[in-house]
């Protein structure tokens, strides 16, 4: 009886294997469902890896992160040569060399001497700049603390200290100056480093006409104050300014990454 239980056991076993072989045989035979966009199959083993890159290190009051690896640094906090003098004043207005102070790792605006321009243009990308008004407040509304971040002919995103200022909504800091207040007021204190990290995608077009509108998502101090925002721009790259708003704001940290399209292996 024992002998036959055991055979019995041993059909079934190799029936259910033949089930599972059977099964799989079909799945494989089946065409896998294509991902969002029509060119790999769901799982494909085939498509491109993803470049592997070193992450950001946070920053601290007192020293600034590393930013990561493939990030092209515009500052950090050595010298001005990712930057020219924009003398917005003369007449004609003229590129100079940048006149701003630079100490313990920080750019500071020198009142009066001009915006700064990166020489490099952008397009789809994150921004990221980190930057402080000063410690002793002196004025109130526009005039404290006032400088501006401008993605030039997109937008400026406002730096203000608005830590306590009543403005115009806006034009206090993190709004899109003149189009949209932020969604929420997430200053610091005067003289602490406060964040913008910023992702531009630029609008689509068709032939001569835009399918879809630019998109621009803004963090301040980590808290989102801009979700997909239509800037109402047709350009799709722009340089990065700093505002000379004769106070004396400073700068730190500031890096750009690229955002290529999915499947981009460089």
């Amino acid at each position: 009886m024992r002998k036959k239980r055991i055979a019995a056991a041993a059909v079934c076993a190799a029936a259910l294997s033949a089930l599972v072989w059977a099964g799989a045989a079909r799945d494989q035979a089946k065409p896998k469902p294509m991902a969002p966009g029509g060119q790999w199959t769901v799982h494909s083993q085939e498509r491109p890896r993803p470049p592997v890159i070193v992450p950001p290190t946070a920053s601290t009051p007192e020293q600034p992160g590393q930013p990561p690896s493939d990030a092209i640094v515009l500052f950090d906090g050595t010298n001005l040569s990712e930057w020219e003098g924009w003398a917005k004043r003369a007449k004609p207005p003229a590129v100079v060399e940048p006149g701003w102070k630079i100490e313990n790792g920080y750019m500071e605006v020198v009142p009066g001497s001009g915006d700064l321009q990166s020489k490099r243009e952008f397009g789809d990308s994150q921004i990221h700049v980190e930057w402080a008004t000063p410690a002793e407040v002196k004025g109130d509304g526009q005039g404290r603390g006032n400088s501006g971040f401008f993605l030039l002919g997109i937008c400026e995103i406002q730096v203000l200290d608005s830590y306590g200022n009543d403005t115009y909504p806006d034009g206090q800091a993190g709004g899109l100056y003149g189009i949209y207040p932020p969604l929420v007021n997430a200053s610091r204190k005067p003289g602490e480093w406060q964040t913008y990290d910023i992702i531009y995608h630029g609008p689509e077009f068709e032939g001569e006409t835009m399918a879809a509108p630019a998109k621009l998502t803004v963090l301040h101090n980590g808290i989102a104050i801009h979700h997909a925002a239509n800037p109402g721009t047709q350009n799709k790259s722009f340089r990065i300014a700093l505002q000379d708003h004769n106070n004396p704001v400073r700068y730190r940290n500031i890096w750009v990454r690229e955002l290529k399209p999915y499947d981009s292996s460089q």
